[in-house]
């Protein structure tokens, strides 16, 4: 059966070795496993961005920040960039989100256009190309984009009260009088939340895309169904709260040689507050325990999601896609949270079901080729039949290779950073304007230039645990060089042209078409006129231009008879 409906799945901060199916010793996810079993796992499945808001416009639009723009969580996606849903909707598709995007709307960019943000056009715009079922970033009210949450709603109606349910319940623990401890205090990361289980955001937000498959109808879908965990704060209800320990964690990834005259911008990013708490080992101790519960809830729940599409009878047409917008340092390299190019913060797990039975050829595979998140448009497009378009994505489908046939491979992958917004770039005095990481890997080497300072570079062959920056050293000249000119390659490629088809441009009629408008350049007079469309032209298709002017339709109908008589 072909493919009628997407379940677009994506974790927040899930590291992509935090999964028994990517080889984790003591977290088994069995749900999350059993899909790779009849899907295809992605081996080495790279982020455009090492944050939430770039990285999921990335995957949304098809495009690199590069061409985007929205380079942090807060800078907004413009008013125009097409997205999923923009490029599904000619094809019957309703693209819906259910969870997080991290986007923040461009209301002056709407309000220059004339479009009303409360308008089908501006919700659209305002949630990247999606319709809202459940809009949910998680850390009300911080986030700015839910000012009054349903899951508040909700959680008040399970006898959660209070201002903030979201904080005083499913972020909070309790302390033994009573009284609430927060969860964004990494100190009790490993007390349990106060939410019941059933109750926490990873079952609610579950729950709601059941709703919506109940109440989807028979037109196609695309449900963008994502997850605000195991993003901090590391909190986590029973039975998961107790699942895991200390003895549970892996060993640290992290080098004395990496505190050793580190890159400038990188010992900035040491210095971090978020990096100084994960470099001690009673943090770690106490966050790992509960991001890995969050991850065995997820596992969980995918297994009740899983089933309800059994139970709906849709199993079978609908293409599952798992996925994450990126990884999580947890004290690895002496950093916490993200902002860098290690493996930690930029590969994803990536785990693609076609029930499509083309697929079966692959089925229960590891694709060990570079593939970045920008490739999930491009494949979700392909499904339902849309010609690509790689003048707008810069995304390769996945398709044909689901179905085992040869494909384009990828040289490199590339990740930006717009630090601009970060205590790094305070410390490092530097101008926001020039506060860009840009990071391109041909899966052995990972180069990456930062404006104003030396690069970076790591042997992923010698050093697969980047320990030890080469940039500075030398002997590394040609690695440089080429790496140098292929990042340079990609950054002078056009990635603003995206209303006119390459293709179109490229035809021979391009010419022919300008002088049918009767602008006629170069040439000297008639005759030579009357040659070019004998020779070059197609007469008959140009004599049908009523803008065309007397003199060129007169020549046309001429060489039109002289046509037609022999």
């Amino acid at each position: 059966m072909s493919v009628r409906n997407i379940l677009f799945i994506m974790c927040d901060q899930l590291r992509w070795d935090y999964l028994s199916c990517y080889g984790h010793p003591h977290l088994h996810t069995p749900n999350i496993d059993a899909l790779a079993a009849r899907g295809v796992r992605y081996e080495r499945a790279y982020v455009q961005s090492p944050v939430c808001g770039p990285s999921r416009m990335s995957t949304y639009t098809g495009r690199y920040v590069h061409a985007h723009g929205a380079s942090w969580n807060f800078v907004p996606l413009k008013a125009g960039e097409m997205t999923i849903g923009d490029h599904l909707r000619p094809y019957g598709v309703k693209s819906v989100l259910i969870g997080k995007t991290h986007m923040r709307a461009d209301t002056s960019g709407m309000a220059r256009l004339g479009i009303d943000p409360e308008s089908s056009i501006g919700v659209r715009i305002s949630e990247c190309g999606f319709e809202p079922f459940e809009r949910d970033d998680g850390i009300h009210p911080y986030s700015g984009h839910d000012p009054a949450p349903p899951y508040n709603d909700y959680l008040r109606k399970a006898d959660c009260p209070g201002e903030n349910p979201w904080e005083e319940w499913a972020n909070a623990a309790e302390g033994p009088d009573g009284e609430l401890l927060s969860g964004w205090f990494l100190k009790y990361a490993n007390r349990p939340a106060r939410v019941p289980d059933e109750h926490s955001e990873t079952p609610y937000i579950t729950s709601r895309a059941m709703d919506f498959i109940d109440a989807a109808g028979d037109q196609p879908w695309v449900a963008h169904v994502s997850y605000i965990k195991p993003h901090w704060p590391y909190i986590v209800p029973e039975p998961y709260a107790s699942m895991y320990g200390p003895e549970h964690l892996l060993p640290v990834k992290r080098h004395e040689d990496e505190r050793r005259d580190p890159h400038p911008v990188y010992a900035a990013m040491q210095d971090h507050r978020v990096s100084k708490s994960f470099a001690r080992d009673e943090v770690r101790e106490r966050v790992i325990p509960a991001y890995m519960g969050l991850i065995k809830q997820i596992d969980d729940q995918m297994g009740r999601l899983f089933a309800h599409l059994e139970k709906r009878g849709i199993a079978d047409e609908t293409m599952i896609v798992f996925t994450s917008d990126h990884g999580d340092y947890l004290g690895d390299h002496w950093m916490g949270d993200k902002d860098l190019f290690h493996e930690q913060a930029i590969r994803v797990p990536l785990i693609v079901h076609d029930p499509d039975p083309r697929a079966d050829a692959t089925r229960g595979s590891v694709n060990t080729d570079l593939v970045e998140m920008i490739d999930l448009a491009p494949t979700f497009l392909d499904v339902y039949g849309g010609a690509p378009v790689p003048h707008v994505m810069d995304g390769i489908s996945l398709r044909p290779g689901l179905f085992g046939e040869a494909t384009a491979k990828r040289d490199h992958v590339i990740c930006e950073y717009d630090y601009s917004f970060q205590d790094a770039r305070v410390t490092l005095q530097t101008k926001a304007r020039d506060a860009w990481l840009r990071m391109i890997s041909d899966g052995r080497w990972k180069y990456v230039i930062a404006e104003g300072f030396r690069p970076m570079l790591f042997d992923l062959e010698n050093d697969p645990d980047e320990y030890h920056d080469l940039g500075g050293q030398p002997g590394h000249e040609e690695t440089i060089a080429r790496l140098h000119e292929a990042l340079f390659c990609w950054a002078r490629q056009p990635r603003q042209r995206v209303t006119v088809p390459d293709g179109a441009i490229e035809s021979t009629f391009v010419q022919e078409k300008i002088a049918e408008g009767g602008i006629l350049i170069g040439y000297w007079d008639e005759a030579e006129l009357e040659e070019a469309i004998r020779k070059e032209w197609h007469p008959r298709f140009a004599a049908a231009n009523p803008l065309i002017g007397p003199t060129l339709k007169k020549l046309l109908r001429k060489t039109d008879r002289q046509e037609t008589e022999q």
